[in-house]
């Protein structure tokens, strides 16, 4: 796993948190403490894939990225992108990707599954508060996309209007193709 670090116009790649610190001992404005070496190796060596940002002073900040691009070229045009993960029953390919999955015209019957922020009146105060919600239903569609357009015009005519839904692409819509209709 490569690292790559910018703070404003300097930015690097490299492979190892030593490197990391002396391109960050190379800028004057950065001061490399104990506890920030420490934190980096920390960061480089878990398993943590998410973006950190470390603070220089008052609003200005640089951060450091993991990734498994190999050049600078590669990280720029995002060649290493991570790809979803698969779940168990799932086939796809490597390149394959949930939009792509959405999008796949295979009509028949598919299980889709939605959990929403759904808006509940408590008796007690009058008032009002969002819940989590998993509504689960088999449903007739053309795709993936129309399988979560289906469940949620289905569930915007049953629940309060100041539910909110997740979008189709993120992790809280899931389908399975469950065959074709006759």
């Amino acid at each position: 796993m490569n690292l790559y670090i910018r703070y404003f116009n300097n930015e690097t790649l490299v492979n190892n948190a030593d490197a990391a610190l002396d391109f960050l001992r190379s800028i004057p404005e950065i001061n490399v403490t104990p506890e920030l070496e420490a934190d980096l190796k920390e960061y480089a060596e878990s398993n943590v894939m998410f973006p950190k940002r470390y603070k220089v002073r008052s609003h200005i900040y640089f951060i450091v990225i993991k990734t498994t691009a190999e050049t600078m070229a590669d990280f720029k045009a995002k060649k290493a992108l991570r790809q979803p993960g698969k779940k168990d029953g799932e086939h796809f390919s490597e390149g394959d990707n949930i939009i792509a999955r959405l999008n796949q015209d295979r009509p028949g019957w598919y299980e889709g599954e939605v959990n929403f922020k759904r808006v509940v009146l408590i008796p007690e105060t009058g008032k009002h508060e969002y819940r989590d919600t998993t509504f689960v239903a088999d449903v007739k569609a053309n795709s993936g996309i129309d399988c979560y357009n289906r469940i949620v015009d289905y569930l915007r005519d049953r629940v309060d209007y100041r539910s909110q839904f997740p979008s189709a692409k993120g992790k809280n819509f899931h389908f399975k193709f469950l065959g074709l209709w006759k």
